[in-house]
Order: C-alpha cells, then structure tokens, then sequence
C-alpha cells in the first residue's frame, strides 16, 4: 500500500472520526440524565418570565441536574428552531432534551387550586393561602386594607372582610398579593349577579346586606333555615333589638383579641366593651364577621316576612334550630330540647 493511499485512508477515518464525535455528543446529550425507573430523578418547577433566552434557560437547567450539556441544550433548540414560551413548568431529569423544549413551547402555566371555605375571616384565609403557597399570610392582610383598592371597588369599609367570596380558585403561581384580593373581589361581584335584590344597590346598603349576611353565614348549618334567620335578625333590627349572636362575640375573641377559637360563650364574654359585640348594642356591627357565600347574602338580601325574633338551636348533630315569636316559647324551646338532651 502507497504513502498516498495510507494517507488518504487517514484522512477518510480522521473525518468519519470528526463526524461521528459531534453526533455521538449530541446523542448523549440529549439524553435524560436519570433513567424514569431511577430513584434519583429530580423535579424542578421552571419559571420562564417573558424575554429569557435559551441560553440562561440551558444554564439553569444544567445547575438543576436536570440536563446534561447546555450546549448540547442551546444547538438542539438552534437546530429544530424552537421558540420558548413563557409559563411555569414541572421539568424532570428523566426527560430528554427533547421532550423538554417541546415542553417549553407551549406556554403552560401551573395553577394552584384553593378552597375557601364559606364564613372564613380574612386572617384565616391569608393563613390558608399561605398553606398553599400563594401569597404571605401577612401580605395578604395588609393587601386586604388597601384603602386604594377599597376606594376602586366602592367599598365604604376599612377592608376587604365580606368581599372575599368563598369559591374554588385556581391561583397563576407567582399572582401578586394584590392580583389574589382582586380575583377573589371580582367574583363576589360576578356571583352576586345572580341575586336580583342586589341589582343597582348602593354600596351603602350592600353593606349593609354584607354586614347581615356575615352573621347569618356564620349562624345557620341547614342551608333552608338561613332565610328564616336573616329574618329574625332583620326583624330584631327593625325594632332596634340586640342581635344578640354568638358568632360576633366569637368574632371578638379570635379576630380582635387573637385569642383561640373559644369551645363555649361564657357570661363574661357577653360583657365584652366592643362595637362588634351585639349582645350590648343594637344594630349591625360597624363590618362583616366573615366572608358570605351565595346562601346567606340571598336570605340577608331578600329575608322572608316571618314573626320570629329568636332561634335556639335544638340538634345539634343536624344544626337545625326552633323558631319562635315569643320569648316564654323560645325559653320553653330551650327546656325542652335541655330534658331530650339529658334522657
């Protein structure tokens, strides 16, 4: 064999050397770092702003383990032309390079579902957003009192407290605190739309109908007797009769004194020096005990005309209460319901 053959079969294995090289690199790149059986694989939640580039996408990827070769990442996406989208993603180190920047292209977003329950306070719904991770259960207070906000929204109060309406959410990570008060605001106005009574009122009188709806949400258990309690309430107000509710006096205990939710009203409780309290004045208290679903602010909006001016609840298992016109029948309810009680 001639020097000049040898040399050109050099120069062929040299080349098929060069070429293979490159290929075999860019295979193994691409390939997960952990097998999807492996006990090793990592999650990592990817955050892509508007404006990254591939290139710092690729370097945070690799600093996560969650790729092999940034710049096996950044040719790979060069080459198949991928144009990454902003959004929120759940990335793993059991996917291939690939599978990730089709991933990255289609703008998902991650969602965080909360249920707020019906007759939560303010404070305990920033407790409970702060759970889950949504926003610092101290921003949200703070964020709740914005009097920029309150005076947007026409709301004639020093917070958002009644406003929050109870729903299932599905929170965009990242929301600021401002962006969570206001979907939750928009929804108690979208959702009351659906109440009639409450078409063209004033924000003075839903207030006042929010104040009302407060206290009934926090009174009744059986959705049928929330319109007769709203009606002994209204009924009690209209003659300027102390509403005389617990849930105001709990109200007190836990939200303004930031005492423990107490297990029963004590005689002493009842003397409480507070505006909320209605066991010593009449009228509604100066703002909402809690925030109202739909069943409450519909019977405090539009309460049917009864005679009742007390309830006393009577099963407790159930919470269905006794109504009564009268004093001596409500008393006699409560002797009644205390000998079924004891046998």
């Amino acid at each position: 064999m001639t020097k000049k053959i040898i040399g050109i079969i050099t120069i062929l294995i040299i080349l098929v050397i060069a070429a293979i090289i490159p290929a075999i690199f860019l295979f193994t790149g691409r390939q997960p770092v952990h097998n999807s059986a492996s006990p090793d694989v990592i999650t990592y939640r990817l955050d892509i702003p508007i404006g990254r580039t591939i290139k710092t996408v690729a370097t945070e990827l690799k600093q996560q383990h969650i790729i092999r070769s940034e710049l096996v990442f950044y040719l790979t996406a060069r080459q198949q032309n991928i144009k990454i989208q902003a959004g929120v993603y759940t990335v793993s180190s059991d996917q291939s390079v690939t599978e990730i920047l089709n991933l990255l292209q289609t703008g998902q977003r991650e969602y965080i579902p909360v249920s707020i329950p019906e007759g939560l306070t303010v404070s305990k719904i920033a407790t409970l957003l702060e759970q889950k991770n949504v926003v610092q259960a101290e921003e949200f207070k703070k964020a709740a009192q914005d009097v920029s906000l309150l005076t947007e929204y026409q709301i004639p109060a020093a917070s958002f407290e009644g406003y929050l309406f109870p729903d299932t959410y599905y929170f965009d990570t990242g929301m600021t605190t401002e962006a969570v008060v206001r979907m939750m605001v928009d929804t108690f106005f979208t959702r009351i739309e659906t109440i009639p009574a409450l078409h063209d009122m004033s924000p003075e009188d839903l207030f006042y109908v929010v104040r009302l709806a407060s206290i009934v949400e926090r009174e009744y258990r059986v959705a049928e007797e929330a319109p007769l309690i709203a009606s002994v309430f209204t009924n009690r107000l209209k003659e300027n009769i102390g509403l005389y509710s617990c849930a105001t006096i709990e109200y007190i205990i836990t939200e303004i004194q930031g005492l423990p939710h107490p297990d029963v009203i004590l005689e002493q409780d009842l003397k409480i020096n507070s505006p909320y309290n209605t066991y010593m004045w009449a009228g509604l208290p100066p703002g909402p005990i809690s925030n109202p679903g739909l069943i409450a602010l519909q019977a405090a909006a539009d309460p049917p005309e009864t005679e009742y001016y007390f309830f006393r609840l009577i099963d407790p298992e159930k919470g269905s209460h006794y109504f009564s016109a009268k004093f001596e029948e409500h008393i006699n309810a409560g002797k009644l319901y205390t000998k079924q009680a004891a046998q």
